[in-house]
Order: C-alpha cells, then structure tokens, then sequence
C-alpha cells in the first residue's frame, strides 16, 4: 500500500515538468507569439491606407478651390477695358547709293546739313550748294522721293528726311611718282550713302 501512494504521488510531477520545459523552450515561446506581432502588423497596414485616402482626398479639394478661384479670373478680365491700339508707325521710305566716289568725311558735312529737313528745303539748300558731295545726295534724295510715290501711293513732295547715313566704301589705292625716284600713296576714297524718308506730320 506503501508503494501505491508512492506512485501516486510521483504521478502529479510529470506535469510540472512539462510546465517547465515550455517555458524554458525559446522555439515553443516564438511560436506563441508570432500570432500577436501579426496582428501589429496589420495596424500599420490600416494606417497607411488611411493616409493615402487622405492623400487622395487633398488633391481633390485643392481643385476644387481652384475651379472655384477661376471663374472669378476671366470676369475680371471680360470687365477689364480693352487696351487702346497703338498709332500705326508712319512708313518709311529708303533709297541707297553704293560706291560714290567721295570720300565720306567730305559727305558727311552735307548729310548733316540736310538730315531732319522739309524735302523742299533740303533740294533748295542741295541746289545752291558749293561741295561736291551736294549732287549725289541731291540725286539720292529725288531718287528716295520717286520711290514714295510709285511704290507707297505717297505724295513726294509732302516727306521730310528723317536719317541720312554715309559709310565708307571701298578705297582704291593709287601712286603717284616723285623726285629722285620716290612714290607716294594715293587713296581715292568711297562712300554709301542712305536715305529714308517719312511723311510730314500735320
């Protein structure tokens, strides 16, 4: 009867042993709790899908906001006045003379006399004029006026000289022979000369 209680009560250990091993096992402790870092994984998930709704729902608003701000825009601009055209630019008539032979330094006083001048006053000074630099110009001047009225229907006698250019050509260079058998240099100078014209303001 002895040996009966004995086993009886060594029985109730076996558990408790069992108790312990589970506790001390690390594998068995993981795979408890892995089911419970599952779940926390899920929550991130929920959250992010929250913020990428709220995302979505930002850009919508913001649209919106500017649907509504651009009405507002083109009835401003319907009920702004129309801007006042600007005055056509007077035409400007332009005639050129390439290669005269005269120097542009001796052009360029005449050019300068003439330059803002009536077309009448400018022929009349251009006709009386002493400088061989007068006839070219002179030439260039009713040559300008010839083409206001065949080829911009304007009366050629109603235009002022607005600008008058002269540049320099080409210079063709010559020698003339002096005493104990030297050469000096010769430069026989050119010039371009350029007209335009505008009609006279009333």
């Amino acid at each position: 009867m002895a040996d009966d209680k004995d086993k009886k009560a060594k029985k109730p250990a076996k558990p408790a042993a069992k108790k312990e091993t589970a506790k001390t096992d690390p594998k068995k402790a993981k795979a408890k709790k892995a089911p419970a870092k599952k779940a926390d994984a899920k929550k991130p998930a929920a959250k992010k899908d929250s913020k990428a709704k709220g995302k979505e729902k930002k850009p919508a608003a913001k649209k919106a906001a500017k649907a509504k701000k651009e009405p507002a825009k083109t009835e401003s601009k319907k009920s702004s006045p129309k801007k006042a055209k600007a005055p056509a630019a007077p035409p400007v008539v332009k005639a050129k003379a390439r290669y005269v032979r005269i120097a542009p330094r001796k052009a360029r006083l005449i050019a300068d006399q003439v330059r803002g001048m009536h077309i009448e006053k400018a022929r009349a000074l251009l006709e009386f004029s002493p400088r061989g630099a007068a006839h070219p110009i002179q030439k260039l001047i009713n040559s300008a006026a010839a083409n206001a009225e065949n080829n911009h229907d304007l009366i050629g006698d109603e235009m002022r000289v607005s600008s008058i250019t002269v540049d320099e050509g080409p210079t063709l260079r010559r020698f003339r022979p002096r005493a104990m058998g030297r050469a000096t240099p010769i430069n026989k100078r050119t010039s371009h000369i350029a007209v335009a014209l505008t009609p006279v303001e009333d």
